[in-house]
C-alpha cells in the first residue's frame, strides 16, 4: 500500500531561457538552452515523495525511446515507485517551455504517450488502488482519470487538479473529493466569471477547493467555509513546476492526517523555495527544507 498514488503526464522539458516571454510574431535570442525531466504528474509524484515524504507510485506512459529510460530513472531516483510506469509505441511526451528573466513561463505541451493512453493495465488498477490518497491532472486522457476515479478503494481521496482546464464529464465532477485550481483554471471551469463568483460556483460542485494565487497563497473552500492562506514573499528565479510542487506536497499531507487548510499551507511552503530554482523536478525541495520553511510559519 502507499500514501499516494499520481495518476498522470510524465515529459521531457526543453527550456530555453528568454529575457521577456515572446509576443504574437515576435522572434527573441534565448541566453539558454536545457533538457528536464517533467510532466505535471511526474512533477507531483516527485513532489510528494521528495518534499513530501510520502510513499509515492507513479501511473503514467512513457514510450520505448531513451527519454522513457531517462524519465523512468528521474522518477526512481526521487523515490517514487515506477512499477505502474508502463511503455507505449508513441513516443515519450515533450514540453516546450519558455521562461522570461522575471520568472514568468509559457508551456507548449506536446502529449506522445500521454495523449494516446486509453486504459489503466491491471498493474496501473492495483496501484490506484493501494492509495489513500489518488492524485490526478488532465493531461492525460480524461477518460483515464475516471478509470483512476473509479478503482480507489472507497475511503481513499480523489484529488483532482484541473490542469490545463478543460470541460469535465459530471463524472468526473461527482467523483472529486478535492478540487485544485489557479485562479486562471477557476474561472474557466465556471464560466468566466470573476474569481469571487468562481470559489462560490465551483465550491457548490465539490466537497473542497483550493484556488492557488501566485505569490498571494491560495483560497481554500471546505463546504462553504473559505480561508485565505497567504503566500511566503520570496525572489522567484522559476515559477515551471511550482503549482506542481504545491499539489504533490497537498497530497502527501492529506495522506499523513492533515486538514486541507494545513495541508495547503505545506504545499506553500515546498512551493516558495520550487520558484526560487531553476527547472521543474530539479527545483522541488526536499522533505527536510519544507519543514523547516513550514516551522518558520510559512501560511500563516
Amino acid at each position: 500500500m502507499s500514501d499516494v498514488a499520481v495518476v498522470g503526464s510524465v515529459n521531457v522539458d526543453v527550456v530555453v531561457r528568454v529575457p521577456h516571454l515572446p509576443g504574437p510574431g515576435q522572434t527573441l535570442l534565448a541566453s539558454g538552452l536545457t533538457r528536464g525531466a517533467g510532466g505535471k504528474g511526474a512533477n507531483q509524484a516527485v513532489a510528494a515523495a521528495r518534499a513530501g515524504g510520502a510513499a509515492t507510485a507513479f501511473v503514467g506512459v512513457v514510450g520505448r525511446d531513451d527519454d522513457g529510460a531517462v524519465l523512468r530513472t528521474a522518477l526512481a531516483d526521487a523515490g517514487v515507485v515506477t512499477d505502474a510506469l508502463s511503455e507505449s509505441d508513441e513516443p515519450t511526451g515533450t514540453a516546450l517551455i519558455c521562461v522570461s528573466d522575471d520568472g514568468e513561463n509559457v508551456i507548449v505541451v506536446v502529449g506522445g504517450a500521454n495523449a494516446g493512453w486509453q486504459r489503466l493495465s491491471a498493474a496501473q488498477r492495483a496501484a490506484v488502488a493501494a492509495a489513500d490518497v489518488v492524485l490526478a491532472q488532465l493531461e492525460v486522457p480524461v477518460d483515464v482519470v475516471l478509470q483512476a476515479a473509479a478503482v480507489r478503494r472507497p475511503a481513499a481521496r480523489f484529488v483532482l487538479n484541473a490542469a490545463p482546464a478543460r470541460e469535465l464529464p459530471a463524472a468526473l465532477w461527482a467523483a472529486v473529493d478535492v478540487l485544485v485550481v489557479n485562479e486562471h483554471e477557476a474561472r474557466d471551469l465556471a464560466d468566466g466569471v470573476p474569481l469571487a463568483d468562481a470559489l462560490a460556483v465551483l465550491g457548490s460542485r465539490v466537497p473542497a477547493l483550493v484556488v492557488t494565487l501566485g505569490a498571494a497563497g491560495c483560497t481554500v473552500v471546505v463546504d462553504g467555509e473559505r480561508t485565505d492562506v497567504p503566500g511566503t514573499p520570496v525572489a522567484a528565479v522559476d515559477t515551471t513546476g511550482a503549482g506542481d510542487t504545491f499539489c504533490g506536497v497537498l497530497a502527501a499531507r492529506l495522506a499523513a492526517g492533515d486538514d486541507l487548510v494545513e495541508a495547503a499551507r505545506w504545499g506553500g511552503a515546498a512551493a516558495s523555495l520550487a520558484v526560487q530554482r531553476p527547472g521543474a523536478q530539479a527545483a522541488i525541495p526536499t522533505a527536510a527544507q519544507t519543514r523547516r520553511v513550514r516551522a518558520a510559519g510559512a501560511g500563516r
